[in-house]
């Protein structure tokens, strides 16, 4: 199948609601007296894993299972499940973190995400972002632009789905150039260390914005952000639908080397050090690519 712009606007329907319905899923446990410390596992990576992590990873994993049974899915709760050896030649895989921000999760910040991408050929060419808390929903599409759904599980519950429909709800978002008469806007982690201290040094003023999860990405994408740099360990599910989102509003992610990020399959799924910038034309100054 030749994933060309209209197929993939005709995937959109059934991913918006498998992501609300995952969101909607993830609610009921933050809302609920499952949502407590003595839930939270800790991986052999020492990251945190909750229920509201495993439920949604189930029910993206069958969803998607049934829309596109023909490609394979990675996501975060089940790599493991699937050998270096069984994927190193995957060219074409869904890529999914069901919880991004699973510490924000904990901490009950409500900055977490729902990220769902498509890989095709190493790159992003269909992302899905949603925050279930404020049920703001960014789509992006290779070759046909950016959008951001609000009251997404709303929206979902009360209509008929369709791609028409949706695109009629949605409004297009576009990243902005950066402002050279007023502060950088930076979109930072809560935990944000000394590496990214020095690169906001390298501006002669800042506004911080704090931000969980791939949701950073996002405000990038319309323009609320001129840059997120991250320069801490992320893996590949944490950072593919926001990538082809920002893309697809002009933007990019960017490696010390001024490329855009690659989704190869390697035994680690770990990305390089990189920052995600709305104004391409500017000036960004430089960075490691690893500690």
């Amino acid at each position: 199948m030749d994933l060309t712009p209209s197929v993939l606007r005709q995937l959109l329907p059934e991913l918006t609601k498998i992501t609300c319905a995952a969101g909607d899923e993830i609610m009921r446990i933050y809302q609920s007296h499952l949502c407590r410390d003595c839930d939270v596992e800790t991986k052999s990576d020492g990251t945190p894993v909750t229920e509201a992590d495993k439920r949604a990873d189930e029910l993206i994993w069958q969803s998607l299972r049934a829309l596109t049974p023909n490609i394979p899915i990675i996501s975060e709760e089940s790599v493991c499940d699937v050998p270096f050896e069984q994927r190193r030649d995957w060219s074409r895989y869904w890529l999914i973190d069901p919880l991004d921000g699973t510490k924000e999760f904990i901490e009950k910040s409500g900055e977490f995400s729902v990220n769902i991408a498509l890989i095709d050929q190493h790159h992003p060419c269909l992302g899905l972002v949603y925050a279930p808390t404020t049920q703001d929903l960014y789509l992006g599409v290779k070759g046909v632009g950016a959008y951001k759904l609000t009251e997404a599980a709303e929206f979902v519950a009360e209509n008929e789905l369709s791609e028409e429909s949706l695109f009629a709800n949605v409004r297009s978002i576009k990243t902005c150039p950066v402002d050279t008469q007023m502060p950088v806007k930076v979109a930072v982690s809560r935990r944000h260390g000394a590496l990214s201290q020095r690169y906001f040094a390298e501006f002669d003023k800042v506004h911080k914005i704090k931000m969980g999860s791939a949701l950073k990405t996002c405000l990038v994408a319309e323009g609320k952000a001129d840059v997120y740099p991250r320069f801490g360990p992320t893996s590949l599910w944490d950072t593919a639908a926001s990538q082809c989102v920002l893309e697809a509003a002009g933007g990019a992610v960017l490696n010390a080397a001024g490329h855009s990020l690659e989704y190869v399959q390697t035994e680690s799924l770990l990305n390089p050090f990189f920052i995600a910038v709305g104004d391409t034309d500017f000036s960004w100054p430089s960075f490691p690519e690893v500690f």
